[in-house]
């Protein structure tokens, strides 16, 4: 009997809320929040802010755990740090929050005439980042003959920010002369990898977390590590070129491939960042250019 009446309780306090449920302002409202969640979460869940989120959950589920066994010095002192808590992340989180309301701005929605040109936008991305992939291929064919090692990461969905941080700020159009310059072995940035960031140079000589898996090959140098290393914690691609062998791989996933051509590169990197009319476009220019060449 009590449990059917708490279930008619429950029924009754939902039905009450539904009533009072505005379906346009209630409904906007609990979409911007999650919006502003999301967005929250995806700032910092690329970056070392995860950690101290982590941190501070594992705080407050002490301070629940002190509250609740009314421990009163362990309560006190927890009271005082959760009292101050907001003006803590203000301060903790200071770049993440500079970096999130710098993207705002940079955002087209707030930019009528931007916003209305979306689909050519998509378009020109699309053809940028097809000239970027032609210049990247072009470039590490060269550097292979000569073998003259070569560290590329392409940016994914995963924020690169803090290893871009970490080489020398370029932010230039991605061309072969460009990326020959910069490892040439004389160059003071070769060491390093290059960042590519929505079809631009964004920054080279950074420097790649290494990768801690045991079962790599002994043969395999600190680039091919260091490329590990980045696709572990990242879904960036990264391409290499062996100073040794001239070999060209790539890294994605955690998974290193060796020994690749040119022409698989390619493949790879289109397939990967060119939308499916696009490849299949240049799949039947090609086949129509060798058609005719013939």
């Amino acid at each position: 009997m009590i449990i059917a009446l708490t279930i008619k309780d429950v029924i009754n306090e939902m039905w009450g809320v539904l009533k009072g449920f505005n379906w346009l302002t209630d409904l906007l409202d609990i979409v911007l929040v999650a919006f502003i969640l999301y967005g929250a979460f995806k700032l910092i869940r690329d970056s070392k802010a995860m950690q101290l989120v982590k941190g501070i959950l594992l705080l407050a589920v002490l301070y629940a755990v002190v509250t609740l066994l009314k421990m009163q010095a362990s309560s006190y002192l927890f009271s005082i740090l959760f009292g101050n808590l907001f003006l803590m992340l203000v301060i903790v989180f200071t770049p993440e929050i500079r970096n999130a309301l710098e993207s705002v701005g940079r955002t087209s929605v707030f930019n009528l005439g931007n916003f209305l040109q979306i689909g050519r936008d998509d378009l020109k991305r699309q053809e940028q980042m097809n000239i970027t992939i032609n210049a990247v291929c072009k470039e590490v064919s060269e550097l292979s003959d000569s073998k003259t090692g070569a560290l590329i990461v392409f940016e994914k969905d995963t924020n690169l920010g803090e290893i871009i941080k970490t080489g020398t700020i370029i932010d230039a159009k991605v061309t072969p002369e460009l990326l020959g310059n910069i490892f040439y072995p004389k160059a003071p940035l070769h060491d390093g990898a290059v960042i590519i960031r929505n079809s631009r140079v964004a920054a080279a000589g950074c420097i790649l977390p290494l990768t801690f898996n045991s079962n790599i090959g002994r043969e395999l140098g600190t680039r091919h590590r260091a490329a590990i290393g980045m696709s572990e914690e990242s879904d960036a691609i990264i391409v290499i070129v062996s100073e040794e062998s001239g070999s060209i791989s790539f890294a994605y996933k955690g998974r290193l491939k060796h020994g690749i051509s040119e022409g698989e590169l390619r493949e790879i990197l289109t397939n990967q960042f060119l939308s499916a009319e696009k490849v299949d476009r240049d799949s039947k220019r090609r086949k129509k250019n060798k058609e005719e060449g013939k």
